[in-house]
Formats: C-alpha cells, sequence, structure tokens
C-alpha cells in the first residue's frame, strides 16, 4: 500500500498505522490529528472538505481538547475514520492533497495530552519483573506472592499528575528511611527510577455492576500508548506498607502523544507465556491476546547529549494479557468509563538488558550502568530525559508509537 505524501523509511507512522493524536498549530485551536509520516493530517479541516460524507460528525467533535468524544462515536465510526483516511492518503485524486490546511508538518505543531484521563489502573504483570523484586527484597527461592500466578496484580493510581512527552517532571519530594536510621527523614528521592509500560485507553463504557468477559475486552479498547511510570524508589519504600504505593508514584506518569489503535496492531498478536498453575474460569480466554512490540529506554544526560540505550524489551513478554486485566478489574462490577488509563507494569524479560527499569538493572544500586558519555548511573539524575520508544514489524510493515520523552529536574 502506497501514499501520494512522503513517509520517510521505517517510519513508526505509516500507512498502516494511522494513529489518532491532539495537536494545534498556525494559532488554530487543538484539534483531532493522525499522523503520517512527518506530517498530520488535521481532521478538522477533512471534514470541512466533505471526507467524512455520511458519518454526520460535528466539527466540535473533532475541535476538541481531547479524543474522549471521538472515541466516544463508537469503534465502528472511528474504525471507518481511519479507513477513510487510508484510502484518500493512497488516492491520487483526493481532495486532501491539494489542500494546505489539511496538512501540518509536525515541526509546526504542538501535541498535547490526547485523553482526559478519569481513571488510571496500574498493574504488575510481568513475571520477569516481579520475580527480579521478589528475588531483591524477599526470598530469592520463592520470589512471588502467593496470590501473583492467580490473579492480574494492580492499584489505583493518580489519572490528575499523568502528562504528555515534552513535559519535564521535578525530582519528588518525601519522606525516606535511610539505612540503620531509627526515623525517616524528609528529603527530595535519591532514588528516581522509570517503569518501562505499555498504556491502553478505554474506547468503551461499561455499566456499574457488569463485567467484561475477556472474548469481549477487546472491544473496550480503543489504543494503545508507551508509558513511563515514573516511580521514587525510596519514598516507595517506606511507605508501601501496607496499602501499596502513593507518593513515590502519584508525582508523574509521562505517555506518548500518539493513540496507536487496536486495529493497527492485529498482524502483530502473539502467543503469551504459558500460565500455570490454570487461572481460574473468569481469566480463561481465546486466541492470541500478547502482541509483539519492540521497546527501548533510553538515557539522555543533558550535559553531553550522548544518548545510551539501558534496556530493550518487548510487550509480548507479559504474563497477564489485557483482556484479562480488564476481566479481573471488572469481575466485581467496577465500571469503567472512556478515557480511562490502563498501564501493563513494568516490561521486563529474561535477560538482564531486557529489564525495565533501573532497580533492576542496577540490582537495587549495586551495579553501575555504563554509559556512552563516560559516565554511570544506578538511578536517574537530575537533567537527565528519559526516551521511550516502540513499534511492531513484520513482512516489511512497520507500526509504530514514536517516543515519550520526559526530562527530571531538581527538586522545587
Amino acid at each position: 500500500m502506497n501514499s501520494w505524501i512522503e513517509i520517510p523509511k521505517n517510519s513508526d507512522f505509516s500507512i498502516h498505522n494511522l494513529p489518532f493524536g491532539i495537536f494545534s498549530a498556525n494559532s488554530n485551536s487543538k484539534r483531532v490529528g493522525i499522523a503520517i509520516g512527518n506530517n498530520i493530517i488535521d481532521l478538522v479541516a477533512c471534514n470541512d472538505l466533505d471526507v467524512f460524507k455520511g458519518l454526520g460528525i460535528n466539527n466540535k467533535i473533532l475541535e476538541n481538547d481531547f479524543l474522549n468524544d471521538f472515541i466516544g462515536l463508537g469503534k465502528n465510526n472511528t474504525k471507518k475514520v481511519r479507513e477513510i483516511i487510508q484510502m484518500h492518503l493512497t488516492d491520487d485524486s483526493s481532495p486532501i492533497k491539494t489542500n494546505t490546511s489539511a496538512i501540518i508538518s509536525m515541526n509546526e505543531a504542538e501535541l498535547h495530552l490526547p485523553v482526559k484521563v478519569g481513571d488510571y489502573t496500574d498493574f504488575y504483570s510481568s513475571i520477569e519483573h516481579a520475580s527480579n523484586i521478589g528475588s531483591m527484597f524477599r526470598d530469592p527461592s520463592n520470589p512471588l506472592l502467593p496470590n501473583w500466578r492467580h490473579l492480574p496484580v494492580g492499584y489505583h493510581g493518580r489519572a490528575s499528575s499523568i502528562i504528555v512527552s515534552g513535559v519535564d517532571i521535578h525530582r519528588p519530594m518525601g519522606q525516606i528511611m535511610p539505612p540503620d536510621a531509627d526515623k525517616p527523614v524528609f528529603s527530595s528521592s535519591k532514588r528516581m527510577d522509570f517503569e518501562l509500560e505499555m498504556g491502553y485507553i478505554i474506547g468503551k463504557n461499561s455499566s456499574l455492576g457488569s463485567c467484561i468477559k475477556t472474548d469481549d475486552a477487546d472491544n473496550y479498547i480503543f489504543g494503545k500508548v508507551l508509558f513511563n511510570d515514573w516511580s521514587a524508589r525510596d519514598i516507595q519504600k517506606w511507605e508501601y506498607v501496607p496499602l501499596g504505593p502513593f507518593l513515590g508514584k502519584s508525582f508523574a506518569s509521562s505517555i506518548s502523544p500518539w493513540v496507536v489503535t487496536i486495529e493497527a496492531l492485529e498482524n502483530f498478536r502473539v502467543a503469551g507465556p504459558i500460565q500455570t498453575p490454570e487461572v481460574l474460569d473468569y481469566l480463561k480466554f481465546n486466541g492470541l491476546k500478547n502482541y509483539d512490540i519492540n521497546l527501548s529506554v533510553s538515557i539522555l544526560p543533558e550535559k553531553t547529549n550522548i544518548e545510551t540505550i539501558v534496556c530493550e524489551s518487548n510487550f509480548k513478554y507479559m504474563y497477564w494479557n489485557m483482556n484479562q486485566q480488564i476481566a479481573h478489574h471488572t469481575i466485581n462490577g467496577c465500571n469503567l468509563n472512556i478515557g480511562d488509563m490502563m498501564a501493563s507494569g513494568t516490561i521486563s524479560g529474561k535477560s538482564e538488558d531486557s529489564y525495565g527499569s533501573m532497580l533492576e538493572l542496577s540490582w537495587g544500586g549495586k551495579k553501575n550502568i555504563e554509559l556512552n558519555d563516560g559516565s554511570s548511573r544506578t538511578f536517574i539524575e537530575d537533567y537527565d530525559s528519559v526516551i521511550m520508544r516502540g513499534y511492531c514489524e513484520k513482512d516489511n510493515i512497520r507500526v509504530g508509537f514514536g517516543e515519550v520523552k520526559s526530562k527530571l529536574l531538581p527538586s522545587i
């Protein structure tokens, strides 16, 4: 499938992808766009050209601060919008080709948070990550807690501090228990970390009291983003017993701006790990529910501006899949809403270079991670940027997520 618009080789935003996002440019208001190569297709301008004739889409839905109303049109309509744009981008006679207001260079645009997140749940679904943490802090011979292989563990996170790529964060302050101390101190975190995750956005409301089956869960997933679950390990360690993460997590989570639809990822489905013991009936599923998404994390120190890849992992490693997460999330009757964010949990593989956090890479701060500029890290330092990237590739078709990049600034 070829397009008349120029698409650089190995672009994440191929004609097979066409992710949705929110952008602004040329003094125009925020609006819905589709990424293609190094450009953005302005869906407001396309609607003015009657490209979506017959769908009855009001410009108020497209000229919007968030994707929520657009997602609310339902999958049948959002899929048709994507398919129509795909058709026009392969048709030399398309009115989009000659309309300068419909095609915006990414260099001229500002990208914004794609959805208004009402609720956010973070899972803990990589068996390698959970085993590494258990080995470090509990029993290496029996690292998993008794419930881990029976249910996808999760917690309710803070939606208000989810930010888009490019927004910098400050090193958080909080209570820390120093080694060998008998009381905590108030301090800036000394152990700042990233967690490599994927986020997925709920695309359909469910009603309070209802449960979503694993076989129906795909209908509730609009699309996916890269997700950096920033973590202050020393704050987290002191506070997390007995109720779990709080201030060690709630200060910021960064996401990529383009939402790759679940339909664009269809050809990259793969089988996940074998689950033993057998799960309860409501967590059983049919078909391929994991995805072959290549992931990487880089550290970029501001002083030298030399980037180092410190982690290369893959979303296919996840023990618990998205369908199981949704089924478990709703089994008690909890309702989901359009725009809710679910995060996968840290994505680690079996090899050391695939560990999805500095906590694992440095093994609790005991091992130095050497960077290409000659410096080393055990955790993230001030003025380091953390960059996460992800893409799928099969049969010369590439579907990518771009990147999520944020810089760590000193405490305020």
